[in-house]
């Protein structure tokens, strides 16, 4: 358990560490805050792909292999990002980084499931204290490492956890047994069909392609032939994509699924406006606070730790409620108090209290704790058990796409720096989609009830 939380806690750390060091690699690179959001953008667009592909690739060739050749590729970035000689070399290794540690999450789960067996249901709760606790508290260890020492130590802490879990996870994981048939009789060609790497390219082109076209006409004001060309490739790269996993047989997103179950597909939809919601602020904040309110990076930490506190303070207490009462409420709260906390982000101006920042950290904070079960829950509850391993790949592709939608509203709102106005414009923004998500769990809550009914009727029948 502890070889594979060392592990496993290595994806959300990074990805929330690298939130209150955006203004200082601004300063570092002299790069207006467009350009440095790729920081984000490859991260979660690397995740979005790697994370699938590799559960897939641990089901040939033994989740122990996979899970210690990420350890190893997460080792090589950590060490290597903080000598890069210019930001684009930081951007590779952070690809890279974000590939190992996708490698270790996808078969993380996976190694638990399978090697314990007594109170299963326990240990897969203590791995989520490791993947939701340093998601939570990134923010503030990377507050306190940028203002101790400078933004390299961010890549750096991850070594001690790499190098203790490689050598726990070395003597502990028990070897796979894998059928020879699988592991040996699949030629590459077969496993590139099985992975639908096809659909991967077209995906990863196609998305890459439209936020360099969207964001660079953004970044330089105005928009040229050149922006107009590589943003239409985007588009026709994913048109050809949805026409590829139509006819997949083993598509990289089953879109056919989306189209046979609507119920799951609205989960996903609101999935993916929950992320949106939550990462403009999780990004966005910390940018703030040290752009515009001149507020230090150790300070920004610890402000940003209450949201984190509140989220894993919140979690287990949604447990119980959504195991009494259903999803429909909690997340229906949940929608209204992000409403709430948008709202009071577009009244926050200069001489707004710093401290006053806390209240919407706290409203999206306890909203988080609410989504985190509530989401998974209604998820569970819309999707047909025979294809419940599909909907939570894809339910985690959702999470990637609110993501990366997150950082491309702060770039277009924001373009080169950060300022009041733009933030308030933000809150403006966020206002309009979190009303939006409260209306359609609203209207699900109104038909939920039937839903449930009919699901209840034909298992019977």
């Amino acid at each position: 358990m502890i070889s594979v939380g060392l592990g496993v806690l290595l994806n959300p750390l990074n990805s929330s560490m690298i939130s209150v060091a955006i203004a200082r690699l601004q300063n570092v690179y002299r790069l207006d805050y467009t350009v440095v959001s790729w920081i984000i953008f490859s991260f979660y667009i690397a995740s979005s792909v790697a994370q699938p592909v590799m559960g897939k690739a641990s089901d040939l060739f033994g989740r122990k292999k996979i899970f210690l050749t990420g350890l190893v590729v997460s080792f090589v970035a950590s060490l290597l990002a903080p000598l890069s000689p210019n930001f684009g070399w930081l951007i590779v290794f952070r690809i890279v980084q974000s590939i190992g540690t996708s490698m270790i999450v996808s078969v993380g789960m996976a190694i638990v499931r399978i090697h314990i067996t007594e109170k299963q249901a326990t240990a897969l709760s203590v791995l989520s204290i490791f993947l939701s606790g340093a998601a939570a508290i990134g923010p503030f260890i990377g507050g306190v490492l940028i203002h101790w020492w400078d933004w390299p130590a961010i890549f750096f802490v991850n070594i001690p956890f790499v190098v203790t879990s490689f050598l726990l996870a070395w003597r502990n994981i028990p070897k796979d047994e894998l059928p020879t048939s699988v592991a040996r009789g699949m030629s590459f060609r077969k496993w590139f069909d099985l992975i639908d790497a096809s659909g991967v390219l077209l995906f990863t082109v196609g998305l890459v392609a439209l936020l360099v076209g969207v964001l660079s006409a953004k970044s330089f004001g105005h928009v040229s032939f050149g922006h107009v060309i590589v943003g239409l490739i985007g588009l026709f790269s994913l048109g050809v994509f949805v026409r590829h996993e139509l006819k997949a047989t083993s598509p990289f997103i089953p879109l056919r699924t989306f189209a046979k179950y609507p119920a799951m597909t609205w989960v996903n939809v609101e999935f993916i406006l929950v992320n949106l919601l939550f990462y403009s602020i999780f990004f966005g904040l910390p940018s703030y606070l040290q752009m515009v309110r001149h507020v230090s990076e150790f300070h920004t930490g610890i402000l940003m730790l209450s949201l984190g506190l509140c989220s894993l303070v919140v979690s287990p207490i949604a447990g119980i409620w959504i195991d009494k009462s259903g999803p429909r409420p909690a997340l229906l709260l949940s929608g209204i108090l992000m409403t709430l906390g948008s709202v009071w982000i577009v009244t926050l101006n200069e001489t707004s209290p710093v401290i006053s920042v806390c209240l919407a950290l706290a409203a999206f904070g306890v909203s988080n704790g609410l989504n985190n079960v509530g989401m998974q829950t209604a998820l569970f509850k819309s999707s047909p058990k025979e294809i419940i391993g599909v909907a939570s790949g894809v339910f985690m592709t959702s999470r990637y796409l609110g993501t990366i939608l997150s950082s491309l509203l702060l770039s277009i709102v924001m373009g080169d720096k950060f300022s009041s106005g733009g933030f308030r414009l933000l809150g403006a923004i966020l206002s309009v989609i979190a009303l939006s998500l409260v209306f359609m769990s609203w209207r699900r809550a109104e038909s939920g009830q039937l839903d449930t009914n009919s699901a209840v009727h034909h298992t019977k029948k």
